[in-house]
């Protein structure tokens, strides 16, 4: 990178400088990646670009390299133009199939980048990557009329993903943020190469979408009496409030998300957090019907859940997962499963006769023996229909003997041990642990942080110093899909203070998904994370500066 033509010989020095001719170890001389690839040889000299390259792309990177160009002429100027013979590229794209399907080789010369990879997943990494060895405004794609040419290190890099699960996690039954808002989430998703979207979209606090068989659960459910959640004396404030995505906004944020290489799973949570649904059906979803149900107000778990024992509610539940099938194309879909009272249970005749027909006393065996029954429907369907499902690890306290053995355990508390319980179950499980992953949380203890959970623990360096993983037996390493942060609503109203508490932690998350173990370094990730501070800004977001200097 060349601010200027005159400052050419300058630049040199200080790229020199900045990036050095060292191996892989020495810290302080690589460049600002993140995550950090696991493996990387710096080499002197640099790759210069033109006003015009051309770029030799194989038809397995055709879609990834259009989009990237596009972004780069944005950010730089530079055009990029395909060629079929090598001789005359300056960008070489190469299918390599004994890679895995996310991981890329890079290399940089000084006068060639070569990229190789087995799937489109690898390409789009791998130019993730060379985007960040830029100046932060190309990840950005914003101009900066200050650069004039542009350069790179000569760097060598062998990388894949540590998991195969990268995730966050966003709540938007509690507050409703908007298309545009969950497309910004994605991008900066993208950027650290994160690859599930785990969309949480119903809850107690409101319903998030359209389902064309039950149309209450958007007329009804997705709208409430306060735009606050109250909480202790805090009372609601009565202001009406809500919103939803049509399944044709749902579809383009699919789109948008899969053109980034990030699937969404969407979770609709049930039996337990569904008093929107409640209200909005409570003829047949209601554990009792007589009474008055309306779209809750207030922060914490209501204790009004489906009634798992009527056979409308379990076909309302069937209902919403076809349409669901239909929406989102991954192989996954969320349950929750989470924080479920059985109190109304107890009280409900048809509940107490279904818990004596399973042979239980135990009530949280209704709440397996619903999910038994959807389990048993997506069985029945078509194979390119069926979906595998998740579920939080509170389901562990029931007896999974009567689901499935290929669902999932989303482990958050208590999440070391119910990892571990759920992969000597024989069940596959991420690691999402409410301490410290839950981003949601306060990330300082300083009195102008936002209102939130927590008491700022949960800063920057106790979120990337978690060890995934650590001491599980050799046995059981199989089981684990990877690592998830997640970030829950009851607080947070605005999308400026959900960014603000999303970032930089995020990208700690990413990292440990990423990264091998052996190369992390706290340090050394504050030193790289400096540059951040440049992209938030250049695409309008607001980010915690706790660790910025």
């Amino acid at each position: 990178m060349k601010p200027m033509k005159g400052l050419k010989r300058w630049c040199v020095i200080l790229v020199a400088c900045m990036f050095g001719i060292a191996a892989y170890g020495a810290t302080p001389q690589q460049p600002s990646l993140i995550p950090l690839p696991k493996s990387l040889k710096m080499s002197e000299g640099e790759f210069t670009f033109g006003k015009k390259i051309n770029a030799m792309v194989t038809p397995q990177a055709a879609e990834v390299f259009e989009l990237f160009a596009k972004e780069f002429k944005t950010a730089t100027g530079v055009i990029i133009k395909q060629t079929q013979k090598s001789n005359k590229a300056q960008l070489e794209l190469h299918l390599s199939p004994s890679l895995a399907s996310e991981a890329y080789r890079l290399k940089v010369t000084s006068s060639k980048i070569e990229i190789y990879a087995a799937e489109p997943a690898g390409f789009y990494y791998a130019l993730q990557t060379l985007k960040q060895l830029l100046p932060r405004n190309v990840m950005a794609a914003v101009a900066d009329p200050s650069i004039s040419e542009w350069s790179i290190p000569c760097i060598e890099i062998e990388d894949e993903p540590r998991f195969g699960w990268r995730g966050f996690m966003l709540d938007e039954g509690r507050h409703f943020f908007g298309k545009e808002a969950v497309k910004r989430v994605i991008d900066v998703m993208a950027s650290y190469k994160m690859n599930r979207f785990h969309w949480h979209l119903s809850e107690d606090q409101g319903w998030r979408i359209e389902i064309k068989k039950y149309p209450k659960l958007t007329e009804v459910g997705a709208w409430r009496s306060s735009k606050g959640l109250g909480y202790g004396k805090v009372k609601p404030d009565n202001e009406r409030y809500g919103g939803f995505y049509t399944q044709e906004d749902i579809k383009e944020i699919v789109a948008y998300a899969k053109s980034r290489f990030i699937e969404i799973v969407p979770e609709i949570d049930i039996p337990g957090h569904s008093q929107a649904a409640v209200a909005s059906y409570p003829e047949f979803l209601a554990c009792d019907p007589q009474n008055p149900h309306e779209v809750w107000c207030w922060q914490g778990v209501s204790a009004d859940v489906i009634n798992v024992a009527n056979p409308k509610a379990v076909q309302f539940a069937k209902d919403v997962i076809d349409e669901l099938i239909e929406l989102f194309p991954y192989g996954y879909i969320h349950l929750g499963g989470d924080e479920c009272p059985v109190a109304k249970w107890k009280q409900n005749e048809d509940c107490k006769a279904q818990l004596a027909a399973i042979g239980s006393e135990n009530f949280r065996d209704l709440q397996i023996n619903f999910y038994r029954q959807l389990t048993d429907h997506i069985k029945q369907k078509p194979t390119e229909k069926q979906r595998k499902l998740i579920f939080w690890n509170e389901i562990l306290y029931g007896n999974t003997s009567m689901l499935p053995n290929d669902i999932t355990i989303m482990a958050w508390v208590g999440a070391n041990r119910a990892a571990v319980e759920a992969a000597k179950r024989g069940l596959t499980t991420i690691l999402s642990p409410q301490i410290p992953y839950y981003i949601n949380r306060k990330q300082s203890p300083l009195p102008t942080e936002p209102m939130s959970q927590g008491h700022g623990t949960e800063s920057v360096e106790a979120v990337y110093n978690y060890i995934p993983m650590q001491g599980v037996a050799e046995e059981l390493r199989s089981k684990y899909m990877g690592v998830q942060a997640n970030f829950w609503t009851e607080w947070v109203v605005e999308e400026s203070v959900l960014q603000y508490l999303m970032l930089p932690r995020l990208a700690a998350v990413a990292e440990a998904g990423w990264t091998p173990q052996q190369s992390r370094n706290y340090d050394d990730f504050v030193r790289r994370l400096q540059a951040e501070s440049k992209y938030y800004t250049l695409k309008g977001l607001n980010y915690g500066k706790h660790v910025m200097k």
